[in-house]
């Protein structure tokens, strides 16, 4: 039977929860449930981003996960629906979150972005209104501003 991780943190302890996958219920969708908005999120850290995506998904948004830069940037040239692109900025490997929004914002212009970090930046590179999230962040501070850069 196939299962479902999801990660847990306890203290400085971060460990995944394995469940079968029948114990998940699937989301149900009426034709009265507002679509939900995809959110795009490129982190190369597996732990941060599989959280960072718990979160997200637990608010409603749909999540399309990014392990690179490369990856992120082949989603949103496939022409996929993409309503955020949520990047840190220094990937694992030659094509950083900048790339990324450049090349995310070339495709969908109107693209919200948000930027994080757990470096000092310079705001340089950064797309025209974008939202910059300095790590660690919280958990609520994310849905924050997903929110406002959807208003």
């Amino acid at each position: 039977m196939p299962s479902v991780c999801k990660p847990r943190r306890f203290h400085t302890l971060r460990a995944r929860l394995c469940v079968p996958a029948a114990v998940v219920a699937p989301v149900s969708v009426s034709a009265q449930t507002p679509p939900a908005f995809v959110v795009l999120v490129v982190e190369d850290d597996f732990f941060v981003r599989s959280d960072t995506a718990d979160v997200l998904r637990e608010a409603g948004y749909v999540v399309i996960e990014a392990a690179s830069g490369e990856e992120a940037i082949a989603l949103c040239e496939s022409g996929m629906s993409i309503d955020i692109v949520f990047t840190d900025i220094n990937l694992a490997r030659r094509v950083s979150g900048w790339d990324v929004a450049e090349r995310c914002r070339a495709e969908q212009p109107n693209i919200p972005i948000l930027y994080t970090s757990g470096k000092i930046i310079e705001p340089d590179r950064r797309v025209p209104g974008s939202v910059f999230l300095s790590k660690p962040y919280q958990r609520a501070d994310v849905l924050i501003a997903c929110e406002r850069l959807l208003s």
